[in-house]
C-alpha cells in the first residue's frame, strides 16, 4: 500500500511542480533550481500530493497566492507576442503607383464645392443666379447691346401660377436667367456650360465680371449633384437664324461635357439671346433676402441695364435702366513688366518669337518703348546678343533681366482696360436706388432689403393731415442734395485716378447717400462691388471693409467706435474696377488686403468725407440760425408794441421792419459761413494730392 501511495504521489507530484514552475515564469521570477535526482524528488512528492488531495476535496479553502496567480491577460499577451513581433508587410512602390491616378478639376470641385460658393442651399441659390447674370451682362456689353436680364426663381412645390404653399427649408427650385445678348455658337455651348476652366477671359487683361471660366459650369455641376438634372440652355445668335436647345451634363471624372439632348427650335420669342435653366436644391426661406439684395444692388451698379425679377409666387419687380448709354468699352492690354514674376518671365521668353531681348520686352509688355528696353538691357549687363530662349534656358540670365526690370522706372500701365461706373452714373444709380428702397429693420446685418417700398399704403389720418397742412414753398435746392420721396439726401461721389498693384491697373470709386430715412443710431450701410458685381458675403474678411473701418470718420462729424464702421444715417458704396480683382477665394466674395487698394479706398472715402463734413456743418449752422431767428421772433411782438407806445405809432410797421432785419442778418451770416466753409473744404481737399506727389517722388 505504501509503495502504491508513493507511486500515486509521485505521479501526482510532477504536474504540481510543472504548474508552480509555469506560475513562476508568468510573473517573471527566477526559475526553481533543477532537480538533482528522481529519488529526492520522490521523497518530496508526498507533501504536495496531500495538499493536492485536500484541494480537490475543498478547493475554496486553498490559500490565495497573489504573487504567482495566473493572469489571463498576460497569458493572452504572451500567446500573441510572437505574432505582433513579426515585421509588417510593406507596400511596394509598384503597388502604390498602381493606386495613383489623375484628378480632374471638376472632380476636385465636386468634393470641395464650398470653395466656389456652394456652401449651403441658401448660399447656393444666390451663387447660381450671380454666375449666370454675370455672364449675361458681360456678353451684352461686349456685343454693344443694352442689357435686359430676367431673373426667375420657381418653386417646384407650387402650381404653374404660384398657387400652393412655399417650400419650408430645403427643396427643389428652378432658376431661370434670360438675356438679350448676342447668343452662343452651337459648337461652343457644351463646353461653356459643361467644362470647368473653359472661357475667354482668363488669359486676357481686360476688365470683366467673370475671370476664371468656372462659374456657370460650377452651377451646372451643383445642380447635377443635388438633383441629377442637366442644365438646359436655349440660344439664338441672330434674327433669321435657328435657335438651339441643349441639355448638358458634366462627366466629372474627365471634366468633359455630355450632351443628352440637342435639337433645333423652329420658333423662339427672342431674336437673339440666351436662356439658362437650372434645377437645384435650395432654401428660399433663408436665401431670398440675399437674392433680393443681389438683384437690387446689381441694378444700382449697372444703371445701363434693365433687370426683371420674378419670385416664386409670380411677383414681378422691374428695375428700369437709368441711362441709355453703355459703359466705356474696356480694351485688352499687355501685362506690365513690374507685375511679372521670375518664373512667368521665363515662360513668356520661351514662347516669344522675337530675335533678341529688346524685341521681346517691347512686344510682350506694355509701356516698354525702345528707349526703356535699351535701359533694361544695359542694367542687366548683357554683353553681345541675348535671345529670349537664353532667358528661358538660363535662370541666372533671367534673374539679371528680372532685377533690371524692377530697377528701371516705367510708366504705369494704360487705363483704357478699365471701365468705371463714373461720378454721374453712380449718382443716377444711387438716386434710382433710393427711389425704391426702405429699411428692412434692425435684424439686417449688412445690407438693405428693398422689397415693396413703393407699394406702401398711406393711412386715412396721414392723408387728412397732409391735406390740412399749409403749403410751404420749397427751399432753394442745395448743391448735392436730392429730394427723394419727401426726404432730403445728400449725395456725393468720387472716382480716383487709376493706380497699379503687382502690375495690374485698378480704379476705386466711392459714393455716399446721407440723411433721409436712414437710421441715425445704427452702423452705416456698406455696399461693396467689384467690377460692378455686388459682394454680399464675407464682409468682415474684405479689404474694402477694413479700409472704411480704418478711416477716421470722426473728422467728418460722424461717431465711430474704435476699429469699426461709423454710425450715422448714411449708405456708402465702394467699387473697385480692375483687370484682375484680387479675390480671397474662388467664390469671389471678398477682396484681398493689398496695401495699394486699401490706401486708394481710404483716400476716396476721405474725399467724400470732406464733402459730407461741409454739408453737415452748413446744415448745423442753418439750424442754429433758424433757432436764433425763432427766439428773436418770440420777442418781436412785445418789442414792437413797446416801441409803438413810446413813439405813439402803430406796432405793425415796426414788427415788419424787425422781421426784414432778421431775414437780412441771418441770410448774410449764412452766405458768409457758406463761403468760409467752401474755401476751407478746397484747402483741405488739396492736401492728399500733395502727399501723393511726395510719395511718388
Amino acid at each position: 500500500m505504501a509503495s502504491r501511495k508513493a507511486t500515486a504521489a509521485k505521479g501526482k507530484g510532477k504536474p504540481a511542480a510543472k504548474a508552480e514552475k509555469a506560475q513562476l515564469e508568468l510573473v517573471q521570477l527566477e526559475p526553481a533550481p533543477p532537480r538533482r535526482s528522481a529519488g529526492r524528488a520522490a521523497k518530496a512528492a508526498p507533501a504536495p500530493a496531500a495538499r493536492r488531495s485536500r484541494r480537490a476535496a475543498a478547493p475554496e479553502l486553498e490559500p490565495e497566492l497573489p504573487a504567482i496567480a495566473p493572469d489571463p491577460v498576460a497569458e493572452l499577451a504572451e500567446a500573441e507576442a510572437p505574432a505582433a513581433a513579426r515585421p509588417r508587410r510593406r507596400a511596394t512602390a509598384e503597388q502604390m503607383a498602381a493606386k495613383q491616378r489623375e484628378i480632374s478639376i471638376s472632380e476636385f470641385f465636386t468634393k470641395n464645392r464650398h470653395l466656389l460658393g456652394f456652401d449651403n442651399p441658401s448660399k447656393a441659390l444666390l451663387t447660381t443666379i450671380k454666375e449666370a447674370v454675370d455672364n449675361s451682362l458681360d456678353a451684352c456689353e461686349e456685343a454693344g447691346i443694352l442689357p435686359e436680364v430676367t431673373i426667375e426663381v420657381r418653386d417646384l412645390a407650387l402650381g404653374p401660377k404660384g398657387e400652393g404653399e412655399l417650400t419650408k427649408g430645403e427643396g427643389r427650385f428652378v432658376v431661370v436667367i434670360e438675356d438679350n445678348g448676342p447668343g452662343i455658337v452651337k459648337a461652343q455651348a457644351p463646353k461653356i456650360f459643361g467644362k470647368l476652366l473653359y472661357g475667354s477671359k482668363f488669359h486676357r487683361l481686360k476688365q470683366s465680371r467673370g475671370q476664371q471660366g468656372i462659374g456657370i459650369s460650377a452651377a451646372a455641376m451643383y445642380g447635377q449633384l443635388t438633383t441629377g438634372q442637366p442644365i438646359r440652355v436655349t440660344s439664338r445668335t441672330g434674327k433669321g437664324k435657328p435657335a438651339h436647345y441643349f441639355e448638358i451634363q458634366i462627366d466629372t471624372r474627365k471634366n468633359n461635357p455630355v450632351v443628352t439632348e440637342d435639337r433645333q427650335l423652329d420658333e423662339w420669342h427672342l431674336e437673339h439671346g440666351t436662356r439658362v435653366e437650372l434645377e437645384i436644391v435650395a432654401n428660399w426661406q433663408t436665401g431670398q433676402r440675399f437674392v433680393n439684395r443681389y438683384v437690387e444692388h446689381t441694378a444700382l451698379s449697372n444703371p445701363h441695364a434693365t433687370v426683371h425679377y420674378v419670385r416664386p409666387r409670380q411677383e414681378r419687380i422691374s428695375f428700369p435702366r437709368a441711362t441709355e448709354e453703355l459703359p466705356k468699352e474696356a480694351s485688352e492690354i499687355k501685362p506690365h513688366p513690374h507685375g511679372v514674376e521670375l518664373g512667368a518671365l521665363m515662360l513668356m521668353a520661351s514662347d516669344s518669337k522675337a530675335h533678341d531681348v529688346k524685341g521681346f520686352l517691347q512686344t510682350a509688355f506694355s509701356r516698354v518703348s525702345g528707349q526703356v528696353a535699351d535701359e533694361i538691357v544695359k542694367r542687366a549687363g548683357f554683353k553681345g546678343r541675348v535671345r529670349p530662349r537664353d532667358v528661358a534656358a538660363d535662370r541666372a540670365v533671367a534673374d539679371k533681366l528680372h532685377k533690371a526690370i524692377g530697377a528701371t522706372k516705367i510708366m504705369n500701365p494704360p487705363t483704357n482696360c478699365l471701365s468705371p461706373i463714373g461720378d454721374e452714373l453712380m449718382k443716377r444709380g444711387l438716386i434710382s436706388f433710393l427711389n425704391v428702397i426702405e429699411t428692412e429693420g434692425p435684424e439686417t446685418d449688412e445690407q438693405l432689403d428693398l422689397d415693396h417700398a413703393a407699394k406702401k399704403k398711406t393711412s386715412r389720418k396721414e392723408k387728412q393731415a397732409k391735406a390740412a397742412a399749409p403749403e410751404v414753398p420749397d427751399a432753394p435746392p442745395e448743391e448735392g442734395v436730392e429730394k427723394i420721396k419727401g426726404h432730403n439726401y445728400f449725395i456725393a461721389t468720387v472716382t480716383r485716378p487709376p493706380k497699379v498693384y503687382r502690375g495690374n491697373p485698378f480704379q476705386v470709386e466711392v459714393g455716399l447717400a446721407y440723411g433721409g430715412s436712414w437710421p441715425a443710431d445704427k452702423t452705416i450701410e456698406l455696399f461693396r462691388f467689384a467690377n460692378r458685381v455686388p459682394l454680399l458675403f464675407q464682409r468682415g474678411a474684405c479689404g474694402m471693409t477694413d479700409a472704411i473701418a480704418k478711416t477716421d470718420w470722426r473728422n467728418y462729424l460722424l461717431s465711430q467706435p474704435k476699429g469699426a464702421l461709423p454710425v450715422g444715417p448714411m449708405a456708402l458704396l465702394v467699387h473697385i474696377a480692375s483687370v484682375w480683382v484680387p479675390f480671397t477665394s474662388e467664390a469671389k466674395e471678398a477682396v484681398a488686403h493689398y496695401p495699394e487698394i486699401i490706401r486708394e479706398i481710404q483716400l476716396a472715402a476721405q474725399e467724400c468725407g470732406r464733402k459730407l463734413a461741409a454739408h453737415i456743418r452748413k446744415k448745423q449752422h442753418a439750424d442754429y440760425q433758424a433757432q436764433r431767428r425763432s427766439i428773436f421772433e418770440l420777442y418781436i411782438q412785445e418789442v414792437a408794441h413797446a416801441i409803438g407806445r413810446i413813439t405813439r405809432k402803430s406796432p405793425e410797421p415796426i414788427k415788419r421792419e424787425f422781421l426784414r432785419l432778421a431775414d437780412r442778418v441771418t441770410e448774410q451770416e449764412l452766405a458768409e459761413q457758406d463761403a468760409a466753409l467752401e474755401e476751407a473744404s478746397k484747402k483741405i481737399a488739396k492736401r492728399p494730392r500733395r502727399a501723393e506727389q511726395e510719395e511718388q517722388e
